[in-house]
């Protein structure tokens, strides 16, 4: 027999969290609006403390609450309260954010040490090397779509996150990431037998 409580078929602003989550559980949109009422600004809080990014801050908002409406399962009211459960996935999100940032930016610093010169002190075939690279690198660029360069560039050339080039660009984030992937897959292909 199910010990679940009966969910009131109206939950309301004075709703515990416990019948809140139960309402989601039932697909009640209504329910999540008042839980985002209830620990937004804490979700926020944490992201932002973490991130130091009001862009991102916001997205993980909106990913801790989402999370929870397309997959109640990964809660469980018998093992703590639903705040320090939303507190302990905000953090999660956000740190994993944090790696993702550090991660990109590696790669970005490693691709523009294998794609620019480095120094003036370079042998002259040095030199001549890298600049060959970085022509074969800017023309490999040119073959790729539109849409997939200016991802490219936005995030090498100007050092913007996926998200701000999404937030700029008026593109869904989902698109930007599978865009940058295919784009660096296509350079790759181009550029296997070159460099």
């Amino acid at each position: 027999m199910d010990s679940r409580p009966s969910v009131p078929p109206g939950v309301n602003e004075q709703s515990t969290d416990v019948e809140l989550f139960f309402a989601i559980e039932q697909k009640q949109l209504k329910a999540l609006n008042f839980l985002y009422n209830r620990y937004g600004k804490l979700v926020y809080t944490i992201a932002f403390r973490v991130i130091n990014n009001v862009e991102e801050a916001e997205d993980i908002t909106q990913e801790v609450f989402l999370k929870l409406w397309q997959k109640s399962s990964i809660y469980k009211p018998d093992r703590g309260s639903l705040s320090s459960f939303l507190v302990m996935l905000t953090r999660s999100r956000s740190i994993d954010r944090v790696r993702s940032r550090k991660s990109h930016h590696q790669r970005l610093q490693r691709w523009e040490a294998d794609h620019h010169p480095q120094s003036l002190h370079n042998s002259p075939l040095e030199r001549a090397t890298l600049k060959e690279r970085a022509r074969l690198v800017k023309e490999a660029i040119t073959q790729l779509s539109e849409a997939e360069r200016k991802v490219l560039e936005n995030a090498y050339y100007n050092g913007l996150s996926q998200s701000e080039i999404a937030q700029q660009t008026d593109v869904p984030l989902g698109t930007v990431k599978s865009r940058s992937r295919q784009a660096l897959k296509k350079l790759r292909a181009i550029l296997k037998h070159q460099l």
